[in-house]
């Protein structure tokens, strides 16, 4: 592994399970067995890595929820195989998908707590993506753009909400009982 992907892979799985501000920089550079001068040559402060960091697990969140989902049929099935992924991870289930700390995007986002911050908004883009995912599933099934919109925020927030219900709560039925719900929601409205 090149040696800033082992930074940003050690620093990850560290700011993930303790927090950004918990784990100093010195304690990622005994983790990943790089130098500090190595360190400070591809990032020039802690916020880069961190920054980093976001970008490299949205990118493994964003294809690890869309391959989930890209085998089911588009629409109501593939909303429904996304909160099925969320249920496996929540239980331990999925061995190709990092073990469940709850969301790294909502955990950072507090840290950086200034929506103007710019690792605030890398946050903000990552839900905007998953947003976008929902919606385009809901395109499927609904043919008003406003309703496909108010259904499509309340499926995100139904995912939301189950990921700090199973990482607060530890409840580990979170994601079925969103998923009810949602699909509750998306009958309704389709039969309406």
């Amino acid at each position: 592994m090149e040696r800033r992907e082992q930074l940003v892979s050690v620093a990850f799985d560290l700011f993930y399970r303790y927090g950004v501000h918990a784990v100093g920089i010195n304690r990622v550079l005994a983790e990943s067995g790089v130098a500090k001068k190595t360190l400070y040559n591809h990032f020039p402060g802690k916020e880069n890595l961190v920054a980093a960091t976001v970008d490299y697990r949205d990118r493994q969140f964003l294809t690890w929820m869309e391959g989930r989902v890209q085998g089911a049929p588009a629409g109501k099935e593939a909303l429904h195989a996304m909160f099925r992924a969320l249920d496996e991870w929540f239980r331990g289930r999925d061995n190709q998908f990092y073990p469940f700390h709850g969301c790294y995007f909502i955990n950072v986002s507090a840290e950086f707590g200034d929506p103007e911050h710019p690792i605030h908004q890398q946050c903000a883009r990552h839900k905007k993506a998953i947003l976008g995912l929902i919606r385009n599933h809901v395109s499927q099934l609904l043919a008003s753009e406003e309703e496909v919109i108010k259904m499509s925020d309340a499926i995100a927030t139904l995912k939301e909400g189950a990921i700090v219900q199973a990482h607060v709560l530890g409840d580990l039925q979170a994601a079925a009982k969103a998923w009810a719900i949602a699909e509750e929601l998306l009958d309704a409205r389709s039969q309406g």
